[in-house]
């Protein structure tokens, strides 16, 4: 079915006169709640075949809806949960992780690792087995160090610099007969004529710039050389220029390792970890949690099920809709529907406030999606100490239907209720899920005042431009302008 065209199944009746439309309605994979939870979700797609799934099984658990404040916080959640499950009798191959996109994967595969829980990817390599990642890995190590001949071998010509397979031989020679480094080999040769042309010029220029990285590594912070590094390499204008269908993934995962780098002090306590993580024992008894993306997910079932990342633009993809707009959310909409009907028993959805994107961290809201499941098939709750993450999930200052459709929602009604009032609404404004600032005062019986200075213990320092009871927006010195609830701050000193 890859590549296939849902207009032909639309179509059919138009192409086909007198054709003879059966609905295979009734499931006999899920229970009651997680078929309405999904049932209710895809009514939002215009162009489909209505349907109504039923099923004489017991309505079970809810979907579980929650909120987590970032990426790290939801893979501990993911993972206690497993571990729950585990404790309760389950085993780990009852369970699948089911992303959006590949990049997704990095996170809940540290974590799991970390925790000793057995996993395995479905329709991939892990994360840091990627050709991507392994390329960028080695020239981290060869910056490092430059006796690493496995990194000089695999990098010296990715992309290409005209230093091919026999160039590259001949360094290797010289390098076993002088007993040197390949690139200490590689730099005597280009001091003669044994590689002439366009490998020797590709060969200088690799040399000078493996120097140039080297220095730079002893005063820039390490994620910021690996981007660095990435761009003056030609390595992500490699992937951008790539036409097949997996260039935009890997580019995606690049920006993964880059942010995931930032967690560690230095380049060498990040390669120890990768080093810890590629030597992780596998089971051989095939009791593992699955990872997968959803479009591999197709056909499969699962007793629980994880749906993290459901946030606007990672899930429904903002790629994606820029390409192929309105049929394209509905698509997106078909693989939400796809994710919740694996699972059978449990269906555990997850979003958060808080990503790293491009090296900053940035409020993001949750996908319209979790909106347009109905009430009575859902449980939501929020830990993200985040006052807009959602209409009405607890936690969050002001309580309501979390399932109401976006344009009934307290958000939306809020924004439209600023245009009498002057006040602006955030420009972060996506389907009615809005955030209003009051930029003219500082209002409700807050204790905090405009101009306040507070400490936050994910955000840091930052002033007060905004409060309204529990809730302030605070403009922060290195993460810029977000909104938090006032327990979350404290008195800077």
């Amino acid at each position: 079915w890859r590549g296939a065209e849902v207009d032909n199944i639309l179509r059919f009746e138009q192409d086909f006169p007198g054709a003879t439309v059966i609905r295979l309605e009734r499931n006999y994979r899920s229970t009651g709640h997680i078929l309405g939870a999904a049932a209710g979700l895809i009514t939002a797609n215009k162009a489909r075949l209505g349907k109504t799934l039923w099923t004489e099984d017991q309505a079970g658990h809810k979907v579980q809806v929650s909120g987590l404040w970032d990426g790290e916080a939801e893979a501990r959640f993911v993972a206690d949960e497993i571990e729950a499950h585990i404790k309760g009798g389950g085993r780990h191959s009852d369970i699948a992780v089911l992303v959006r996109a590949s990049w997704q994967m990095r996170a809940f595969e540290d974590r799991f690792i970390m925790l000793g829980l057995p996993y395995k990817v479905i329709g991939g390599p892990r994360f840091f087995e990627r050709a991507e990642i392994r390329d960028a890995l080695a020239y981290l190590r060869l910056v490092r160090s430059l006796s690493d001949d496995l990194a000089f071998e695999r990098v010296v010509n990715t992309p290409k610099r005209g230093v091919g397979d026999t160039s590259v031989q001949k360094i290797a020679m010289a390098a076993r007969g002088a007993q040197v480094s390949m690139a200490e080999a590689a730099r005597l040769m280009t001091q003669t004529d044994e590689i002439k042309g366009k490998g020797r010029t590709g060969l200088i220029a690799f040399l000078r710039d493996l120097d140039r990285w080297a220095e730079q590594a002893e005063t820039m912070r390490h994620d910021e050389l690996a981007e660095v590094i990435l761009d003056e390499s030609g390595y992500t204008a490699m992937w951008r220029e790539d036409k097949s269908p997996q260039a935009a993934g890997r580019l995606d995962n690049l920006k993964e390792l880059v942010r995931s780098m930032g967690e560690f002090d230095s380049l060498e306590a990040f390669l120890e970890h990768i080093a810890l993580v590629s030597d992780a024992d596998r089971t051989e008894n095939g009791d593992e949690v699955s990872i997968m993306t959803l479009h591999a997910a197709k056909g499969l079932e699962f007793p629980l099920v994880f749906l993290p990342g459901w946030e606007e633009t990672v899930f429904p993809s903002q790629r994606s809709m820029d390409e192929g707009g309105t049929a394209a959310l509905e698509e997106e909409r078909r693989l939400a529907y796809v994710g919740i009907t694996r699972a059978r028993e449990r269906a555990v959805i997850s979003f958060t406030a808080n990503r790293m994107i491009f090296g900053r961290w940035q409020s993001v809201l949750p996908s319209r999606f979790i909106d347009e499941m109905p009430a009575e098939h859902c449980e939501a709750k929020s830990e993200t100490g985040y006052y807009d993450a959602g209409p009405g999930f607890e936690g969050v200052a002001e309580v309501a239907d979390p399932f109401k459709s976006s344009y009934e929602s307290p958000g939306w009604k809020r924004f439209q209720a600023s245009k009498a009032s002057g006040r602006r609404a955030d420009p972060g404004v996506i389907e009615g899920k809005a955030t209003l600032i009051d930029t003219s005062s500082v209002g409700g019986d807050s204790k905090w005042k405009r101009g306040d200075r507070v400490f936050h213990q994910k955000f840091g320092y930052g002033t007060v431009k905004a409060a309204d009871g529990a809730k302030l927006t605070v403009a922060f010195d290195k993460a810029g302008e977000k909104k938090v609830v006032a327990s979350f701050v404290e008195e800077a000193p």
